[in-house]
């Protein structure tokens, strides 16, 4: 399985800030059925919000972070890969704010979910004229 994460680049090295924590283990428990399903959902509606909002020029969503309490900014391809890197591992990857985004390219999820049900509405009503 290929890992696309960021590399560490403290990797090998002996003066690593991380090396004090020691060991952490792998004491992650799998995604339940349920959260698994939950996450394969999210996948199926970035593909329809990316399919419907990327050629307006949005360039990804906007997600309140539980860790540190921002706003951020992810593009959709990062999106895909941490919601993969969550299915496949078990846990959301490590994450940073993006650097200086123009918050007018992003949308919230509850914006692109609305927004993809009335394109579906509107759809369903030109299907009964």
């Amino acid at each position: 399985m290929h890992d696309d994460a960021p590399i560490d680049p403290f990797a090998g090295d002996p003066e690593d800030p991380a090396a004090a924590l020691g060991d952490l283990g792998d004491d992650t428990a799998p995604l339940s059925v349920t959260e698994r399903e939950d996450v394969l959902a999210d996948l199926a509606d970035l593909e329809v919000f990316r399919a419907l909002l990327e050629p307006l020029g949005v360039r990804g969503l906007t997600v309140d972070c539980g860790d540190c309490g921002k706003l951020h900014y992810i593009d959709w391809e990062l999106l895909h890969g941490n919601l993969r890197h969550l299915l496949d591992q078990g846990l959301p990857r490590v994450h940073e704010p993006a650097l200086a985004p123009d918050p007018v390219d992003y949308v919230s999820w509850e914006y692109a979910r609305g927004y993809v049900d009335g394109v579906i509405d509107s759809e369903e009503g030109h299907d009964e004229n």
